[in-house]
């Protein structure tokens, strides 16, 4: 569906379920990747299954929430593959938090992971991107939503991935663009818990009567970094089956 042939992909959160969704999107379009996740085993064999030549691609571990990690993953792709692309920031976690109880080295510890991962990976990726790039952030349809009982965090630190998404929009253009996916209720590890508590019928309240799948979110964030979006930036897609349906 798309090329991306000689371009080079550096994704954040890459052995997730979307991570790896998104992954094997950009390889089967042509790019070259590297793969940054805390999970640096898990993420080196993902890496290794995707490409067993290691000719395009590459893995390291990654702290997002630390900058010196971030610097090291964009040295990585600049040394092994002379440019940088597309970035695609995907890490994230996501922890039950009650408000009332929540310690501020919980709501510490999300808006690390979740919103300063981005603004260092952006701050320290657009430097050597050139006329053409993109950047795509992973929010979620918590951004929109307010976010769940027990995750005021995890929906903060997602509106905050979208009002920062917009303003480096507008700074950015018309060199490089920047957009947004709002995955909704996506069937990965990360939110498999979630839906335990919420039922196996959970899918019948979506009007597409299904949980999203890994791939309908890869497929919105490699369209953002085509050709054809070459006139969008700024904005957000939302991939949630109609569960969320808003600006």
């Amino acid at each position: 569906m798309f090329d991306f042939s000689g371009r080079v992909l550096l994704l954040t959160g890459a052995n997730g379920g979307i991570g790896r969704a998104i992954a094997q999107e950009f390889l089967e379009a042509g790019a070259s990747l590297v793969l940054a996740d805390l999970n640096a085993e898990g993420t080196a064999a993902f890496a290794r299954a995707l490409d067993p030549s290691g000719t395009r691609v590459t893995a390291i571990g990654l702290d997002a929430g630390h900058a010196g990690d971030v610097e090291r993953a964009v040295k990585l792709c600049l040394d092994r593959f002379g440019r940088l692309d597309y970035l695609v920031t995907a890490a994230a976690i996501f922890e039950d938090h009650p408000f009332e109880t929540m310690t501020d080295e919980q709501w510490r510890r999300t808006m690390s992971a979740n919103l300063d991962s981005v603004f260092y990976a952006c701050r320290r990726a657009v430097p050597h991107m050139k006329t053409g790039s993109a950047i795509v952030n992973l929010a979620s349809e918590a951004a929109h939503t307010g976010g769940s009982p027990m995750h005021a965090d995890y929906g903060a630190t997602k509106a905050g991935v979208l009002a920062f998404t917009k303003t480096i929009a507008r700074e950015l253009a018309p060199r490089v663009r920047v957009n947004a996916v709002s995955p909704g209720t996506i069937n990965t590890p990360m939110v498999a818990r979630w839906l335990e508590q919420h039922g196996a019928g959970y899918a019948e309240t979506i009007p597409m009567r299904r949980l999203g799948e890994p791939r309908d979110v890869a497929q919105a964030v490699a369209f953002l970094c085509s050709e054809a979006a070459s006139y969008i930036t700024g904005t957000t897609i939302h991939v949630n089956g109609g569960g969320y349906v808003g600006a």
